[in-house]
C-alpha cells in the first residue's frame, strides 16, 4: 500500500524508537548487549552501584574487600606480557605516604589508551574495585573510577551532593565502557514522561512505592542509597507480581476449562493393585493418593506438582492416579525426558502390575491393561504395534519420549497426562496433547529434585504442589563419604571397596561426566556441571580446570586395575544405540556385569536393587540435585550402600561445602535449601533465564521469597476480580513484553 503525499507518518512511540536517533555514537556498542530502542535502555538495569562518598583509607584495606579509594596518579606503565600474550597497564595512586595498584589486561594496547589518556600523573580521582593480592601487593584489578575536575561543576555543594551519589555499574562488553551507558540512559530518561511508559503495576497494588518514571530515575540516577532502594524494591516486585499475573491467569483459565470426570470405579484395576501390592503404602502416599483421586473424578482439569524424597515411592502414587483413569475408560501418557528412563518406567509399571498388564494375553488377568513404550528409534514393526494399541485403546498406560508427540500417534481416550523429570512440556506440545485428547486432560508433573518454595511459586506457579517426604519402611540406609582425588592410596582404596561389594553380590555405578577423552569429541551427556573457579583473568587467578574423567577411558583402566582382576566392567552412555543401553542395564541388573561405568544417564529412575556402590568421579564438578540424585540409585533394596565422592576440593571452596554436606545428610530438602544458596540464580531457574530480554533483573528467586509471595496473593486478587485483564492495559502488555521468545517457553515448561 502506499501512503499518499500528503499522509502524516506517526513516529513510534518513544520506548520503541531506535537508539541511533538519540545516541548515534553509541549504538552500535548498545547493540551487542541486545539493547536497541529507548525501552531496552531504560529496563537496562545497572548490576550494582558503587558508593563515591567516604572513601576507604588505603592503608586499611583488606583482600576481598570492595572499597572506593581516593588519591593522586603517581605514575602509569604499559608493557607488554611475555608469558600470556597482551599488554598490561599498572597505574599506582598515592593518598600520603601510602601507595595502591591499580592493574588493567587487555588484547592490545589500543584497548588501553583511553585509561592512560585519563591516568596521567598527577590526575586527581576515585578508584573502587574489589581488593587483590598479587605477589604481596595489594591492587584493584580492572577498577571503576572518576576522575575529579572542579570545573564540571557550578559550585562546591553541587560537587558534595554528585561525590555522594550512588553510581550506576552495567553489565558491559569488549570496547563498552560504563560512562557510554551511564550517558546515554541519561539521554533518553530526561526526555521520558509519565504518557510515554504506562504502569504496569495498578495503582492499588503499588501502594506507597515510587511510580514508574520515579523508579527508573531512582535505579539509574539515584540522589542517594535511600532513593536507589525504593527503586529497587519496587522493580523486584514489579518483576514478581508480572509474573504471577500471568501465571494466576493461566491458571484461573484451565480450572475453567471442562475435562473429562474419572471417579474411582469398585472391583476395577486399581483395587487389584492394590490387593497385590507387596508392601503397605506409606501415610504420605495414600494421603497424596486420595487428593489425586477427588481430582481426577472432578469436571475440572487437575494441575498438580508431585515432588518427593528420592525413593519417596512417586511411581506408585502414580501409576495408582493412572489406573483410576483407565478405569474410567480412559488412557493416560507418562512423558521421559530420555529413552533410557521411558524404557525404565516401562519395565517398572510392567513389574508392579504384572499380569494387570497383559490384557488379552495369555495368562493375563480378568481385568486388565496394557503397557506400551513408543519413543523416536523403536523398529518399524515395533513402532506400528505400538501405534496400533495407543490408537485402539488396548495400552491403557502409554510411556514415551518426545515421540507421543508425533502428529502420528492417536489416543483413544487421554484422560491423564504425566511428566516426568526435567522434562521441558512447552505450549506447543501442550496444545498436541489437548488435541490427541480430544479435550483438556489432567496434568500430572512429577519430580525428585525437592523445589523450595520461592522456586516452585515461581516456576510451578500455575500447579498445585504436593509433597512426599517418608521413605517406604525396608530402603537401605546409604553412607557417602569424600575421596580425595590427590591421594593415590584413597582411589586404590575405592576399587577394592568396589571389589568387596561385587563379591558379596553387589553392583557399582562409577559415574562420569564426559563419554570421551578426546576434546574433540567429548560431551558430558547431561551433566549438571559447575565451577567454582573465578572469572577473573589476572595474572593470580587459578589455572584452568582440570580434564574430567570420561566413560570409556574409565572403564578401560579399571579392567585393568589388579583390585577389580576378573571383574566384568560395562559401559553405559548416550551414544549408545536404545538395545545397547537395554542389554548394558540387564548385564548390570543380572550381575553378569556387576560394574558398570556409566555418564548420568542413570540419574533418574533407573531401579537396580542389588546396587550398593556409586563412585561418582570429579564430583565437585557437579551440583548438589545431581549427586543427590545419583545417590538415590543405590540403597534400593535391603543391602546398605556406600556412595564415594571423589573430589578435588580445598577445604573452604563452594565445592567443599556441597560435599560435605551431602557427606552429612541425606534429606533433600535440606540439600536443596543449600543448593538454593550456592548456585547461580540462572542454575535454579534454567536456561530460560540467561535471555537477555526475558531474564530477571532484580528478582533474586533465591532470596526473595517474601516478595514473590506478597505479588502472588495481590496478583491471584486482581485476576480473579479481572480475569482478562481488560481494565488493566498496561499489565497486559507488560506480561506480552515477558512472554516474548523463550520466557513462554519458561513458563510452559510444566
Amino acid at each position: 500500500m502506499t501512503v499518499p503525499h500528503d499522509a502524516v507518518v506517526q513516529p513510534p512511540p518513544y520506548l520503541d524508537q531506535d537508539l541511533g536517533t538519540y545516541v548515534p555514537g553509541a549504538v552500535k556498542k548498545l547493540a551487542k548487549l541486545g539493547l536497541h530502542t529507548v525501552g531496552d535502555l531504560l529496563r537496562y538495569y545497572p548490576r550494582r552501584w558503587s558508593r563515591w562518598g567516604d572513601p576507604a583509607t588505603i592503608g586499611h584495606l583488606s583482600v576481598g574487600e570492595h572499597v572506593t579509594v581516593d588519591g593522586v596518579v603517581d605514575r602509569s606503565t604499559t608493557r607488554t606480557m611475555r608469558s600470556r600474550g597482551g599488554v598490561i597497564l599498572e597505574v599506582v595512586v598515592r593518598n600520603g605516604p601510602q601507595t595502591l595498584l591499580l592493574t588493567w589486561f587487555a588484547k592490545h594496547a589500543g584497548a588501553l589508551r583511553h585509561f592512560e589518556q585519563q591516568l596521567k600523573p598527577g590526575t586527581v580521582g576515585l578508584f573502587s574495585g574489589v581488593v587483590k593480592e598479587y605477589r604481596g601487593q595489594l591492587q584493584l584489578l580492572h577498577p571503576e573510577f572518576e576522575i575529579d575536575d572542579p570545573m564540571s561543576f557550578e559550585d562546591e555543594a553541587q560537587r558534595l551532593i554528585e561525590s555522594r551519589r550512588p553510581r550506576p555499574v552495567y553489565g558491559l562488553t569488549a570496547g563498552l565502557r560504563n560512562e557510554t551507558v551511564v550517558s546515554a540512559v541519561e539521554m533518553v530518561r530526561r526526555l521520558l514522561t509519565p504518557a510515554d511508559i504506562p504502569d504496569p503495576l495498578p495503582d492499588e497494588v503499588r501502594g506507597g512505592m515510587p511510580g514508574i518514571v520515579d523508579a527508573l530515575q531512582g535505579v539509574h540516577h539515584p540522589l542517594d542509597d535511600t532513593e536507589r532502594a525504593r527503586a529497587v524494591d519496587r522493580f523486584r516486585f514489579e518483576e514478581a507480581f508480572v509474573l504471577q499475573a500471568e501465571l494466576a491467569r493461566r491458571k484461573a483459565r484451565f480450572a475453567a476449562q471442562a475435562a473429562v470426570a474419572r471417579p474411582p470405579r469398585a472391583g476395577g484395576l486399581l483395587d487389584a493393585f492394590d490387593a497385590r501390592l507387596p508392601f503397605e503404602l506409606t501415610a504420605g502416599q495414600r494421603e497424596i493418593g486420595e487428593l489425586l483421586a477427588r481430582e481426577l473424578a472432578a469436571g475440572s482439569p487437575m494441575q498438580r506438582l508431585l515432588q518427593g524424597e528420592v525413593g519417596s515411592g512417586k511411581t506408585v502414587v502414580a501409576a495408582r492416579a493412572m489406573l483410576q483413569v483407565v478405569d474410567a475408560g480412559g488412557q493416560a501418557a507418562l512423558l521421559a525426558p530420555t529413552e533410557v528412563l521411558a524404557a525404565q518406567h516401562a519395565r517398572t509399571l510392567q513389574t508392579l502390575l504384572g499380569d494387570l498388564a497383559e490384557a488379552g494375553m495369555l495368562g493375563g488377568a480378568d481385568v486388565a491393561t496394557r503397557v506400551t513404550l513408543l519413543t523416536g528409534s523403536q523398529g518399524s514393526a515395533a513402532r506400528r504395534r505400538a501405534l496400533g494399541e495407543i490408537a485402539g485403546g488396548a495400552a491403557g498406560i502409554v510411556v514415551g519420549t518426545h515421540a507421543l508427540l508425533s502428529e502420528h500417534v492417536q489416543f483413544a481416550d487421554l484422560g491423564l497426562v504425566v511428566v516426568d523429570e526435567q522434562h521441558r512440556f512447552g505450549v506447543e506440545q501442550r496444545d498436541v496433547l489437548r488435541a490427541k485428547a480430544g479435550g483438556v486432560p489432567h496434568l500430572l508433573v512429577m519430580t525428585a529434585t525437592p523445589i523450595p518454595r520461592t522456586v516452585a511459586m515461581t516456576v510451578f506457579g500455575d500447579l498445585e504442589t504436593s509433597t512426599l517426604r517418608e521413605v517406604p519402611r525396608g530402603r537401605a540406609e546409604v553412607v557417602t563419604h569424600v575421596v580425595p582425588a590427590d591421594k593415590p592410596a584413597w582411589l586404590e582404596r575405592t576399587w577394592q571397596r568396589i571389589r568387596e561389594e561385587v563379591d558379596r553380590g553387589g553392583r557399582a555405578y562409577v559415574v562420569c561426566a564426559r563419554i570421551d577423552g578426546d576434546a574433540k569429541k567429548a560431551d558430558v551427556d547431561g551433566a549438571d556441571l559447575v565451577s567454582d573457579l573465578p572469572a577473573d583473568g589476572d595474572a593470580g587467578a587459578a589455572p584452568p580446570p582440570r580434564p574430567l574423567h570420561a566413560v570409556l577411558e574409565v572403564a578401560e583402566q579399571l579392567r585393568g586395575t589388579p583390585a577389580l582382576r576378573g571383574v566384568a566392567v560395562g559401559e553405559l552412555h548416550g551414544r549408545m544405540s536404545p538395545e545397547e543401553k537395554d542389554r548394558a542395564l540387564a548385564d548390570f541388573t543380572s550381575g553378569a556385569v556387576p560394574v558398570l561405568v556409566s555418564t548420568t544417564v542413570i540419574e533418574v529412575g533407573v531401579d537396580v536393587p542389588d546396587a550398593t556402590v556409586m563412585v561418582v568421579l570429579d564430583a565437585d564438578r557437579f551440583g548438589i540435585s545431581q549427586l543427590h540424585q545419583l545417590r538415590g540409585r543405590i540403597g534400593r533394596g535391603a543391602r546398605p550402600g556406600v556412595c564415594l565422592l571423589v573430589a578435588d576440593a580445598p577445604e573452604g571452596t563452594d565445592a567443599a561445602t556441597r560435599l560435605g554436606k551431602l557427606a552429612e545428610t541425606r534429606d533433600g530438602f535440606e540439600l536443596a535449601a543449600v543448593d538454593l544458596e550456592l548456585r547461580r540464580e540462572g542454575d535454579v531457574l534454567g536456561a530460560a533465564q540467561s535471555g537477555r530480554g526475558t531474564s530477571l533483573r532484580m528478582l533474586r528467586v533465591t532470596k526473595d521469597g517474601d516478595v514473590i509471595e506478597r505479588a502472588r496473593v495481590a496478583a491471584r486478587e486482581l485476576v480473579a476480580a479481572d480475569p482478562d485483564l481488560a481494565e488493566h492495559p498496561a499489565l497486559d502488555a507488560a506480561i506480552q513484553q515477558m512472554l516474548a521468545g523463550e520466557r513462554e517457553e519458561y513458563l510452559d515448561r510444566t
